[in-house]
């Protein structure tokens, strides 16, 4: 099995699939002030199994579609959506966030927790933006530096995984080059990391090594993963995920 489909078997298990929480994406609704009866037609980008998908379908008025390019991933929230109740809101779409078949100014509200670094921040903001109406609601999740100066180790592994890393200014600024007007920012807390990532993930270790017979190639995985949480436990006070909240300038 090659790496990609390792890391597939690794996370399809997990909850979430990126640091965050439910009541973190409550929150965010909250923030933006959505009018939870209004009819919306909502985009969850790179929703993975789907745990904002979940939250958003209970708490709106929305025709949800929920956009992933694993397959696997998206049978795992149909069934999730079956289980609660929600499924007739929701629709899944298996294609990549950079090729997304959405009509010009379609859509109320993109939601795209932890995975827009995918196809990268500021890529994401200008590609997305022409499907959102006038006045529509941008909600993204990105990894975000919380101190303007970082360990060196922290700042070489994170400039390697993800160049585009860098302060919440920062990304308000390009949030606004790109036709948006921002209108919140908060910082995950750290249980988004530890309890609802880390520790899920670090529980499915021996099950994933023993799945795939210990190969050498799904301990390297366990070894990079189990290298990051150990990275993020040591230098906690200077990274994080912001949440993201923006309106389309008419």
């Amino acid at each position: 099995m090659d790496d990609y489909k390792l890391l597939i078997d690794l996370h399809k298990q997990g909850y979430r699939q990126a640091p965050g929480g439910d009541a973190q994406t409550e929150f965010a609704i909250k923030l933006a002030m959505i009018d939870q009866t209004a009819p919306l037609k909502i985009a969850d980008i790179g929703c993975g199994t789907g745990a904002s998908t979940l939250v958003l379908a209970r708490l709106l008025n929305a025709q949800i579609t929920a956009v992933d390019f694993l397959q696997d991933f998206l049978d795992l929230l149909n069934q999730k959506a079956e289980n609660a109740g929600v499924a007739d809101r929701i629709s899944t779409l298996a294609c990549s966030m950079d090729d997304l078949p959405f009509a010009d100014e379609e859509l109320d509200v993109i939601w795209s927790e932890g995975a827009i670094y995918n196809i990268g921040f500021e890529k994401g903001l200008a590609e997305w933006r022409r499907f959102l109406k006038p006045g529509g609601l941008l909600v993204v999740s990105e990894v975000t530096w919380l101190t303007d100066s970082r360990p060196a180790e922290l700042q070489e592994h994170w400039d390697s995984e993800y160049p585009e890393i860098n302060l919440a200014s920062a990304k308000i600024r390009v949030l606004e080059k790109q036709g948006y007007s921002p209108i919140g920012y908060f910082v995950l807390p750290e249980h988004c990391w530890l309890d609802e990532y880390y520790r899920p993930m670090q529980a499915r270790f021996d099950d994933f090594l023993n799945r795939n017979k210990n190969s050498e190639e799904a301990r390297e995985i366990v070894d990079a993963e189990q290298q990051e949480i150990d990275l993020y436990e040591r230098y906690k006070n200077h990274i994080s995920y912001g949440m993201y909240l923006a309106r389309k300038l008419k």
